[in-house]
């Protein structure tokens, strides 16, 4: 049997598609990358941006008019159910708490039998890890989060928070180094929320993971400004060392305290920007990425420039733009929605100052050298990450993936640097 597995959304997404692979495999059905030879389709889907959902309906609907056998798995499987099965009667559904059960799952839909696989009990989904080789390897470390922002379907997609175990998180970690990892991405809903269901946290597994032997570093994930706060100096202290890149990914929303508090994140553009100085004060080489959305239903003229303004005095190496999409069961979606062409030219207003910003502070990086670890080869570069995973393009070199460059950076845009071996 074969079973094609087509992923959207986040890197979370990706670890649960990691491990719904190995156990498919493991079983012996063989998972393909060609959808149109597999007697089952799996989609492991996403609910943050109403783009993707609808991108994501059209799919199984017309997976579903060409009689294919389905499996739909991940958020939208939580929460849309009678909707899936609206254009796909025959559709098994999997909710994200279930992914073990991948392979009940499409042994049902392979029978034509319309499966539920749908508890509400949390597992430790570290049981099922099983890396494969391969130079990235995206391990889960938590599921569910202890925020309850008021644009988020996602919580009640996952629920509450699970942290998962640090032995097997770090078990998974030997064992993708083993086979060839060079690049550890953990990642989870909320990375600083790790462990505070459990008596530990995120640092206390930072401090096994330094310890661990072996040529590879860690991208620690995204965690709320609320955790940062929380998990203190020692964090960045830890970050430090040479296991983890100088990253870190704290997501703002809003720069305008009226928005922060009615979306139901718990701190200030002060508080947020006091994460930001305890970071660059220790650790100034490292890149901050964060998130915006703009046109949160009572987002104002005002709100929306002081959002301006707090990019403006933050610098982020790298904002992601969202626009609000409203959301089924959440607070903000049940309010008045902003007309969609002020939204629009929201969005374009600050995407020209994000851009203006990412390649000025790019441009600080050109003619420095960094150990550049290849992570990705095209038919016309090699490309790969600094130390503070900044994204290099070196075109024409061939090297193989994994390995490690000393680079030249001679040239960058808003998005990544470009180098050539250094003599």
């Amino acid at each position: 049997m074969r079973a094609y597995i087509k992923t959207y959304g986040c890197t979370l997404n990706q670890a649960d598609t990691a491990i719904m692979e190995g156990l498919l495999s493991k079983s012996e059905i063989d998972v393909t990358q060609e959808g149109d030879k597999a007697d089952v389709v799996l989609f492991n889907t996403c609910i943050v941006k109403k783009p993707t959902e609808q991108k994501i309906f059209y799919s199984i609907k017309q997976a579903a008019l060409q009689g294919r056998r389905i499996v739909v798995a991940g958020c939208m499987s939580a929460t849309r159910k009678q909707q899936i099965l609206s254009i796909a009667p025959n559709a098994t559904i999997m909710t994200p708490n279930n992914v073990h059960m991948v392979v009940e799952a499409v042994k049902s839909a392979a029978a034509g039998v319309q499966g539920n696989f749908d508890s509400k009990a949390k597992v430790d989904k570290s049981l099922f890890l099983n890396p494969k080789e391969g130079t990235i390897a995206k391990i889960a470390v938590n599921d569910g989060c202890l925020s309850s922002c008021s644009f988020c379907e996602t919580k009640l997609a996952r629920g509450p928070l699970k942290s998962f175990s640090e032995e097997l998180i770090i078990g998974a970690i030997k064992k993708s180094v083993s086979m060839g990892a060079k690049e550890i991405q953990l990642t989870s809903q909320d990375m600083g929320a790790y462990g505070r269901d459990k008596g530990t946290g995120i640092v206390q597994l930072m401090e096994k993971i330094a310890r661990l032997d072996g040529n590879f570093k860690v991208r620690i994930g995204m965690l709320n400004p609320e955790h940062m706060a929380y998990l203190g100096e020692g964090f960045i202290e830890l970050m430090k060392d040479d296991k983890f890149y100088k990253f870190v990914h704290i997501p703002v929303q809003s720069g305008s305290d009226r928005v922060l508090s009615h979306m139901k994140r718990d701190y200030t553009i002060e508080e947020f920007k006091l994460c930001v100085d305890m970071v660059r004060k220790r650790m100034p080489e490292a890149t901050i990425e964060t998130d915006i959305i703009v046109g949160y239903p009572l987002e104002s003229v005002e709100d929306f420039n002081a959002t301006m303004k707090a990019i403006s005095e933050i610098k982020p190496n790298v904002t992601n733009i969202s626009k609000f999409s409203p959301r089924p069961g959440t607070p903000a979606g049940r309010m008045k929605q902003l007309s969609n062409i002020e939204v629009s030219r929201r969005c374009k207003e600050l995407s020209r100052k994000v851009r203006a910003l990412q390649h000025e502070l790019n441009e600080t990086m050109i003619g420095k050298r960094f150990n550049v670890v290849i992570t990705e080869k095209t038919e016309v570069s090699s490309n790969g990450r600094t130390p503070s995973y900044k994204q290099v393009v070196i075109p024409g070199e061939e090297r193989g993936i994994g390995s490690t460059i000393d680079t030249y950076i001679y040239a960058a845009s808003a998005n990544v640097l470009y180098g050539r071996e250094a003599q």
